[in-house]
């Protein structure tokens, strides 16, 4: 059934058209100086006369297809290796030739989510050292343009800069989203093949828009969301479309006009001059699954090696959260479905913080432990997938940090360590990618002691000048900021926890707050994951809904529970 889901997703993106071709096309995703996924069989797919015979010639392989009803055509390549030197890919049919240039073999990573991920490298904290020196011929990078569209697209627009591959360089790679070069990066230093990085992100989208319509259709929680979408939809077409809207606009606009005229002749405040943002079509933008048709449907069936998914801030806003706890698990499934694989590896950078931290109350109950731990939840459920901490790396209140080293090269390890098995150069052992993961508490006295799972907590340490981070609470459930120290030794280590305040303890948090705090690391400094040992609901500032864990749903973060769950 998986098989066939994903069989008929992408037949639906690539027939997706009303008219028949006469002309010889590639979409977008195809181009010069590209990367095409080595130890895989390729798709490579396009458009031409109908019945016409299509030939794709690459690398000492020729593959034949005929183009069918409105043209469509696709043939699929032998698994090649990696290969750094620059091939042509031609596609023939008839009198019509396409030829692509410098086409290497390597790696191919899709980069997705919204801002944070985004946020192009000129923009980042280290582009003044690392532009002048990104001088890196075998990484290639693609931008997709940012859009929202109600039906899944055959391609995705060439413009602005955006559908169009290019080699990194000094010139160039001001351009490539932060993460997603700094994680190219360190690939390519340590695997020395080809990477091609697929740059997909669109600032302010939820997870909602990066799943498909017909799932977000099975999911309870997203049905409000849905149903306000359709009722805005509704109300669109009845109230006459564009024109509608423009009548609407003019005749707000003159009131508005009279209204200020009047509130000036009086002294008073202006009113808030109608926006004209609100007066467009609600079925294009960040609409449900809007990202996803526009711009990772025209690469559905692509081979790729995995994904690197940044998002999950614009859902710690509102009660957004809500659906996240369904939609964001569902991104995962959704794209493997979409890109036919469903092992693909999927790494989940754990949002960060900002804003300020306000009362312990705001911050033990704020939106963002939520959406971490979803994250955290997802990771442990699905094989495949990891986890990166971003939290520290954001020195201020921003949302957006500007250090996007760290967060990149994190990624990289896990990739590094899970994907392709690297081990430890000097150690000859498994290459650590994170840090410590709670696994137990037990209460000594006036004091709680947290254990760690061996693997993550090799090393475990405190920043010995301010061990920040924790907080505990007693059977009232209110939290104070904790002390901390390193116990347990090499074989068994933990973290021993206590508040003069509360005599009686039974329950710690780290890192708990919209903009958190921790200095809790191992010894290749890889920070700790955020954590709470108790499930009590928490209440966001936000709305009167509650976010709840049932004792069902507690983790069970034993190293027995999760080799099961990966096995």
């Amino acid at each position: 059934m998986k098989n066939l889901l994903s069989v008929i997703c992408v037949f639906f993106v690539l027939c997706n058209v009303a008219q028949a071709e006469t002309e010889l096309r590639l979409p977008h995703i195809f181009g010069d100086h590209m990367v095409i996924q080595r130890d895989k069989p390729v798709h490579v797919w396009g458009w031409a006369e109908e019945n016409s015979k299509v030939t794709v010639s690459f690398a000492g392989q020729e593959k034949s297809a005929t183009a069918v009803a409105d043209g469509k055509w696709r043939v699929t390549m032998d698994a090649m290796k990696a290969n750094a030197e620059g091939q042509e890919l031609t596609i023939k049919t008839g009198e019509s030739t396409l030829t692509l240039a410098d086409v290497l073999i390597g790696d191919v990573w899709v980069c997705g989510g919204q801002s944070n991920m985004e946020m192009r490298l000129r923009n980042s904290r280290d582009a003044d050292v690392e532009i002048p020196c990104a001088r890196y011929p075998q990484i290639r990078f693609i931008r997709v343009k940012p859009e929202g569209l109600p039906t899944p697209q055959r391609d995705f627009p060439k413009e602005d800069g955006a559908g169009t591959w290019e080699t990194c360089n000094p010139e160039t790679v001001g351009d490539c989203f932060g993460v997603a070069y700094f994680f190219g990066q360190r690939l390519h230093r340590r695997l020395n093949v080809p990477i091609g990085l697929i740059n997909a992100a669109w600032g302010g989208t939820m997870a909602q828009h990066w799943v498909t319509r017909e799932t977000l259709e099975t999911l309870p929680a997203a049905r409000p969301y849905l149903d306000d979408y359709d009722q805005k939809c509704r109300d669109w077409t009845d109230g006459g479309g564009e024109d509608g809207a423009a009548d609407r606009f003019e005749t707000d606009l003159k009131e508005w006009a009279r209204r200020a005229a009047v509130a000036k002749a009086n002294g008073e405040k202006s009113p808030s001059k109608p926006n004209a943002r609100s007066y467009q079509d609600p079925a294009q933008g960040r609409i449900p699954a809007g990202a996803l048709n526009a711009m990772i449907m025209p690469m559905a069936g692509m081979s790729i090696r995995g994904v690197l998914f940044y998002q999950g801030e614009n859902n710690s806003f509102g009660d957004s959260w809500i659906p996240f706890q369904e939609t964001f698990p569902a991104v995962i499934a959704d794209w493997r479905k979409l890109f036919q694989d469903d092992q693909l590896p999927f790494g989940i950078i754990q949002i960060a913080g900002w804003s300020t931290r306000r009362t312990m109350t705001y911050d033990m109950n704020h939106h963002t432990n939520v959406v971490r731990e979803v994250q955290f939840k997802t990771w442990r459920a699905t094989p495949g997938t990891g986890l990166i901490v971003s939290f520290d790396a954001n020195s201020n209140d921003s949302i957006h940090p500007g250090r996007k080293y760290p967060v990149g090269e994190r990624s990289a390890r896990w990739a590094l360590s899970t994907v392709h098995g690297v081990t430890d150069a000097v150690r000859k052992t498994p290459l650590h990618w994170h840090g410590p993961v709670y696994e137990s508490m037990e209460k000594v006295d006036d004091k709680i002691v947290v254990r760690f799972e061996k693997l993550g907590a090799e090393g475990l340490r405190l920043d010995r000048a301010d061990a920040r981070g924790f907080y505990i609470a007693g059977t009232d459930r209110v939290f104070h900021h904790a002390l901390a120290r390193v116990v347990g030794g090499r074989d068994r280590p933990g973290v021993e926890v206590w508040c003069d305040q509360v005599p009686d303890p039974v329950a710690v948090r780290y890192a708990s707050s919209n903009l958190p705090l921790g200095t809790l690391m191992n010894g290749k400094e890889l920070p700790a994951f955020p954590f709470r040992t108790d499930t009590w609901s928490l209440k966001p500032h936000y709305g009167e809904k509650e976010y709840r864990v049932e004792p069902e749903e507690a983790l069970d973060n034993s190293d027995e529970s999760q080799d099961a769950k990966r096995n």
